[in-house]
């Protein structure tokens, strides 16, 4: 998961502290060390205070590159932010200036120069400081923005891939269910035909929900996977062997909606179902430190070598890179009996995703 950039302020708080009492802290320690005689503890306060001016000016300056974004083509933002740079140089010399001279810090026994001499040496001497803290924060600005806004992207991206695996949810899967479902109703078998006409508008209603949530706790998840697994027991009956195992300790665990039954239709629709006889159909998930990981095996045929991922399979490793990014694994590989897939996902505890 990406960091959380919707309040930045704590950070760049902190971040301004951590210069100001570095700042002061060099300031006093140099001094001591040549010697000299100053007011020491006032002088380290007065050092830090002096670094509020542009603590204070931050939320202006990322409000005018929000408002005038750089870097620009146009001369109107590179002008907006040198005026914006020395009206801050300015009053950091103001207030600089109001401090050396209310609080004496280097101890002059003659009491402190003039406000307006101590103004002017300010002025001239803060400059380059000013236009770097300036650039800095311009930096600082840009790289937040555009951290926001793949953000946004990645969200967007994920929300896609979440709707073109419901939309993708297979057609002829429905339709096999249905067939199963006629079949019990001329057997008379009729608890059994509206057990899977309850169960199968469970999953339909699952999967045309518009809800734009994009995790769920894994019992959740479960639930939609053991209904699936039901409906498809109908057209396979024993020729599907289900097992699956996973911990009571990990149902709550928070994990991608959707994202456990395009897997398992690829180990039905290209491992058991390509034998007459059937096969075994094991899911199963285990955590190990902060890391997450479900085993789909299914026996069947192997994998070809060079396949390409179909559909489900594709839109299902765009979207764990959408939310993801790097922090996650989706493998395939072939074992002596079938084939196992892979998920490796960051371990969410289930209060970190609450809408």
């Amino acid at each position: 998961m990406t960091a959380n950039t919707s309040n930045p302020w704590p950070y760049i708080a902190f971040a301004w502290l951590a210069i100001g009492l570095f700042d002061a802290t060099q300031v006093v320690v140099s001094m001591k060390a040549m010697g000299m005689q100053h007011a020491w503890w006032t002088l380290f306060f007065v050092t830090l205070a002096n670094w509020l001016v542009w603590a204070a000016a931050t939320p202006l300056a990322l409000a005018l590159l929000r408002r005038f974004p750089l870097p620009a083509r146009q001369a109107t933002p590179w002008l907006v932010h040198g005026a914006a740079c020395l009206a801050i140089s300015a009053v950091w010399a103001v207030w600089g200036a109001l401090l050396e001279h209310s609080f004496n810090p280097f101890a002059y026994p003659k009491g402190p120069d003039p406000f307006a001499a101590l103004w002017q040496a300010k002025q001239i001497n803060n400059l380059v400081g000013s236009i770097i803290l300036y650039s800095a924060m311009a930096t600082f600005g840009i790289a937040l923005d555009t951290h926001r806004r793949l953000s946004q992207q990645r969200e967007l991206l994920a929300r896609a891939q979440l709707a073109a695996l419901r939309l993708q949810f297979e057609p002829h899967f429905i339709f096999n269910a249905l067939n199963a479902v006629t079949g019990l109703i001329r057997e008379q078998r009729d608890a059994e035909a509206v057990a899977a006409v309850a169960a199968l508008g469970d999953l339909l209603r699952r999967v045309t929900d518009r809800s734009e949530r994009q995790f769920v706790a894994l019992d959740s998840e479960l639930d939609f996977i053991l209904k699936y697994l039901e409906i498809q027991q109908l057209r396979f009956a024993e020729r599907l062997r289900c097992r699956i195992d996973i911990p009571p300790a990990l149902l709550q665990a928070q994990v991608p909606d959707f994202i456990l039954q395009p897997l398992v239709e690829n180990a039905i629709k290209h491992g058991i179902a390509k034998r007459a006889k059937g096969g075994e159909l094991h899911i199963s998930a285990a955590r190990e430190g902060e890391l997450l990981t479900f085993s789909i095996f299914n026996e069947g045929p192997a994998l070809a070598a060079g396949a390409a991922d179909g559909v489900g399979l594709a839109n299902t490793r765009q979207r764990l890179q959408a939310l993801y990014g790097e922090a996650h694994t989706l493998t395939l590989r072939n074992l002596p009996q079938g084939v196992l897939a892979t998920v490796t996902l960051p371990y969410l505890e289930p209060a970190c995703c609450a809408p």
